[in-house]
């Protein structure tokens, strides 16, 4: 069926990233051949609406080049069912863990779907569920709009803005307005949020209010790296740096320190304690295996048994 663009309502746009540069390839693919894939709608609540479900790359390059007509295939479901259906049936990319959160935001909000009900939907555990609706709702929506709009790596939101954003979410919303039409990658998110998590107050000031100065002073840093290094012995200087760093946090830790920290910094503290425990596991794991692979004898990564005196420490 033929619709004009104007009928369709765009409700599910913001659940979906988007990436400028396919939709760019998919605008000269439709200005050469035209529409060959129609998009999917369901009839919304007035006469002539329609609710797009599958589709909106091709809207937009349509747009783009000021077309008025679009083909769509209309499936005669409620519309739960037929946004369910669409999800389960895509054979695209994977969406993202944010993605999916924002399904499941909008299925829980819109239409009252608990988290039981979502989990058997999906076929997935009510924690599955109860993880992905966290992961969304810890991010500002400053940081998810610049996710969907295709400025902000999803993967760089996830694994460094999430804990900056529970640690702190004002500093967060500080750093992504201080990027402006920036489109940093996950390793310059990466080494923003590095920066700001080890940093004292006047560095983390600095992170969220001139990302681009810290970013080109860490590169002048590297640049300025001895040449003679080779690869093993920057490794083993990182490793020599991960030790030292870990005795004097554990040594701070002893003495006493984490009780005289005010209420937002135990917060911060928490968040830190988290993403370190992250990267460290996720470190021992690759070495392992990367041990196991070259058939070099492992040293253990099993991490040793805290002492009653840290682990209370660690709360």
């Amino acid at each position: 069926m033929e619709l004009e663009l104007g009928q369709l309502e765009l409700r599910y746009e913001k659940l979906r990233r988007r990436n400028v540069g396919k939709e760019r390839q998919l605008a000269a693919s439709l200005a050469q051949s035209g529409q060959l894939l129609p998009v999917v709608v369901v009839r919304g609540e007035a006469e002539h609406r329609y609710i797009l479900l599958d589709g909106y790359k091709r809207v937009r390059a349509l747009r783009s080049l000021r077309q008025d007509i679009v083909q769509a295939t209309a499936w005669e479901l409620a519309e739960l069912d037929a946004l369910l259906l669409e999800r389960l049936m895509r054979v695209g990319e994977a969406d993202s863990a944010l993605e999916q959160g924002w399904l499941l935001e909008e299925l829980n909000e819109r239409f009252a779907l608990s988290h039981e009900e979502l989990g058997r939907r999906f076929d997935k555990s009510q924690s599955w569920v109860s993880r992905r609706l966290a992961l969304v709702r810890a991010l500002p929506r400053e940081v998810q709009e610049r996710v969907q709009s295709g400025a902000l790596p999803a993967h760089a939101a996830m694994k460094y803005l999430v804990p900056m954003a529970r640690a702190k979410p004002a500093d967060c919303v500080r750093l992504i307005a201080a990027l402006g039409k920036e489109q940093p990658s996950t390793r310059e998110i990466g080494a923003l949020y590095a920066t700001w998590a080890c940093g004292n107050k006047k560095t983390r000031e600095l992170v969220v209010t001139q990302p681009a100065i810290v970013l080109r002073a860490r590169e002048q840093a590297r640049e300025g790296e001895p040449s003679d290094k080779t690869p093993g012995r920057r490794l083993l200087d990182d490793f020599g740096i991960l030790i030292g760093t870990s005795r004097r946090a554990r040594q701070r830790l002893r003495q006493g320190v984490l009780a005289q920290l005010l209420p937002t910094e135990r917060q911060e503290a928490e968040g830190a304690v988290s993403q370190a425990r992250w990267e460290c596991q996720s470190l021992f794991r690759s070495a392992a295996e990367l041990f196991t692979a070259t058939g070099t004898a492992s040293p253990s990564t099993t991490l040793p048994p805290c002492s009653t005196q840290e682990s209370a420490h660690a709360g």
